[in-house]
């Protein structure tokens, strides 16, 4: 009867061992940075100042709608942007393109870049499970940031 126990107990322990390792790897593998992270419609806003070479910065807003892929290519349905108080609603259609990383070391935390079609460029940083993104914009002559937040797969 104590050996039925005893190796009882070794098959739940090497059970959970397996499991935690097994369980500790999926973990691991679903905190990998890629384009995949990035999958669905998000909610983009963000604010700043444009700066032209002929005179002072103007302050710009934008709330748009952009679609992750999530094979590192995008669209945007929907953009109103604002440039020193003028408003201007963008045409459904854009597109971009982005990458993503891991940050070093890895913390859950991944890292990218993405470039509008004849537009601006963003680096991005991004919660590991790609409910978030911080962006700022990386052209010259913008002092420019935001977040977006995922709204639907």
């Amino acid at each position: 009867m104590a050996i039925r126990q005893i190796s009882l107990a070794a098959a739940l322990l090497t059970s959970s061992i397996v499991l935690g390792v097994s369980g500790g790897a999926l973990a691991a593998e679903a905190a990998h940075c890629s384009t995949r992270t990035l999958n669905g419609l998000y909610v983009f806003s963000a604010s700043g100042d444009v700066i032209p070479a002929s005179g002072p910065a103007e302050p710009k807003a934008i709330v748009e709608v952009i679609r992750f892929d999530g094979d590192g290519t995008l669209t945007v349905p929907a953009a109103t942007r604002s440039v020193n108080g003028v408003v201007a609603q963008s045409s459904p259609g854009g597109t971009g393109i982005y990458s993503v990383v891991d940050l070093v070391p890895a913390d859950g935390a991944c890292a990218g870049h993405l470039t509008f079609t004849n537009g601006p460029s963003f680096d991005l940083f991004i919660r590991a499970n790609g409910e978030k993104i911080w962006m700022i914009q990386t052209d010259s002559g913008n002092v420019f940031q935001g977040n977006a937040r995922k709204v639907s797969r």
